[in-house]
């Protein structure tokens, strides 16, 4: 796992989308992608200015039960998060064990 300490921080691991296409085939990978606002910015006047986002993509291989090769992720938290991702994708994680967790991390959950 790669983290960089900036505001906001970024947190990779694994391969990219063009490197997982190009390593399995573009018909074998799947994408995932979410963005949210932190539970962190939940009590911030509606009315104020924009609340920052956290982005995250997750990279799977259909033909692998959907197995997570890449994940990458930036906003508030994610320098925290990124271990337990990493634990979890050096393991062999599916997108299927990720589902099945609830996350616990106060501003990024």
């Amino acid at each position: 796992p790669t983290v960089i300490f900036s505001h906001p921080p970024i947190g990779t691991i694994g391969i990219s989308e063009d490197e997982a296409k190009q390593q399995y085939g573009e018909d074998d990978i799947q994408v995932y992608q979410s963005s949210f606002v932190n539970s962190f910015y939940g009590v911030r006047d509606p009315n104020g200015p924009p609340k920052p986002k956290t982005y995250m993509k997750l990279i799977c291989v259909k033909s692998e039960n959907e197995k997570i090769v890449g994940l990458h992720m930036i906003g508030m938290g994610c320098d925290e998060m990124l271990q337990g991702f990493g634990v979890a994708i050096k393991m062999g994680a599916t997108k299927a064990d990720f589902d099945s967790c609830v996350a616990i991390h106060p501003t990024s959950s």
